[in-house]
């Protein structure tokens, strides 16, 4: 399997390797073209959905149907007392992660300011490049999306018919800014008896979304490491570590006269073939070790800078990938078309594990409308007298709203 972290480095990846990319060209116009169908979409169907916000310069659309309704029924009958319990579960991972990732983002936020090389914790994902966006691949980021979405809001479903509350309606949304950018999906439960309910089935209502992302985003990674790995290794040779760019800044390899898709083969005379060997060479170093770093195309002699976030590690100031070709014997038993389709399913599951673990956990911030925020609420409401607790949890959800839009704000200007 292709790691996707190195060391002082940071790894990039479209989830395929450098040399069997789908052209950008195909990729932008593949997003533009749904973007603008999207767009007739909505225009056409304008009044059959319900549209919140402010039209059309920042708005979410709805539309609303009874799809998948029966099965969220059954399956709430079936396998209501196990259901029942990964609910309740789902509360103590829900808050658990809440805590863990308001503080991550604290962190990264007080990072920012204080070393600007620093990475932001938050940012846009979209499947166009651009500064200060998380670019994924057209047909990975739809895909993944609509895996994301569906399961997401079918869990709130499930468990909402697992304690008897109504389900009203499914469907599916869109976020739009001018145009609809991103598709989303919804479960509508019944307001009205939700809110009548005892607060531990509330929460679990409300955990139920990002636990059941983050259940999926282990499935997926359990299947990246023991079905799909074996298959890539068997399939693949590794060559070596290819330098993709570099971070800004006055770091070494960039100094030392290094070019963006020189392939790294060695680090003081230790062979360097994948990223894994190229991570762990590198955790051994010092700063201001100097190293002899050999490519494709020569040798340099490169003294080791701190790293911005950890002044204790080694960092070169590089964005790199996993240098790889499809072996020839491999080749000349299954041709070439078989490799492909196995590369792209590995860079579809990569990106099906990654975002529902980031956007599972992203709706456990305590902002507002988000599972998190509807969580904090109730918390809140034990704590407290009503009206004190909706005081704090609004300010609370506008501290964390500020520092969600720092840290995208910071991607963009950095």
């Amino acid at each position: 399997m292709v790691r996707l972290s190195a060391g002082d480095a940071r790894a990039r990846s479209s989830g395929q390797s450098g040399k069997n990319k789908m052209p950008l060209d195909f990729q932008t116009i593949s997003a533009l073209v749904f973007l603008f169908l999207l767009s007739v979409y909505v225009y056409l169907h304008r009044k059959e959905l319900q549209t919140h916000g402010f039209f059309p310069l920042l708005y979410f659309c709805m539309y609303k149907t009874k799809f998948g309704l029966n099965f969220m029924d059954k399956f709430a009958k079936k396998f209501n007392k196990a259901l029942k319990f990964l609910g309740y579960f789902g509360v103590i991972i829900g808050f658990l992660g809440m805590i863990f990732l308001s503080f991550t983002l604290i962190q990264n936020l007080y990072n920012l300011f204080i070393t600007p090389e620093a990475a932001p914790g938050v940012g846009l994902v979209l499947p166009f490049k651009a500064k200060g966006v998380v670019f994924v691949p057209f047909f990975y980021w739809i895909l993944s999306i609509f895996v994301l979405a569906l399961v997401h809001e079918f869990a709130h479903g499930i468990i909402a018919r697992v304690h008897n509350m109504k389900v009203k309606s499914s469907g599916f949304a869109f976020l739009g800014i001018l145009v609809p950018i991103i598709p989303a999906a919804f479960v509508e439960p019944d307001e009205k008896v939700l809110r009548k309910r005892p607060h531990k089935q509330q929460l679990s209502v409300f955990a139920a979304g990002p636990f059941a992302n983050i259940i999926l985003s282990f499935v997926v990674l359990g299947m990246i490491f023991f079905v799909l790995s074996p298959i890539v290794n068997s399939m693949v040779e590794y060559n070596g570590v290819e330098i993709t760019g570099f971070i800004e800044g006055d770091y070494p390899a960039k100094k030392a006269g290094i070019e963006a898709g020189e392939i790294v083969k060695a680090i003081d005379g230790m062979k360097v073939s994948t990223l894994d060997e190229f991570s762990g060479i590198l955790l051994d170093k010092s700063p201001g070790t100097r190293i002899r770093l050999k490519t494709d195309k020569g040798d340099y002699s490169i003294i080791l800078a701190k790293n911005p976030e950890k002044e204790d590690s080694s960092y070169l100031g590089v964005y790199v990938q996993q240098d790889s070709q499809v072996k020839n014997s491999f080749k000349e038993r299954y041709g070439n078309f078989i490799p492909a389709v196995i590369t792209w399913i590995v860079g579809l599951f990569y990106w099906l594990w990654l975002l529902n673990l980031g956007i599972g956990l992203f709706n456990l911030v305590p902002i507002g409308p988000l599972d998190g925020g509807r969580m904090l609420q109730l918390a809140l409401h034990n704590a407290f007298n009503k009206k004190k607790a909706d005081k704090i949890w609004h300010y609370i959800s506008m501290i964390f709203l500020i520092i969600v839009i720092a840290n995208i704000g910071f991607a963009f200007i950095k």
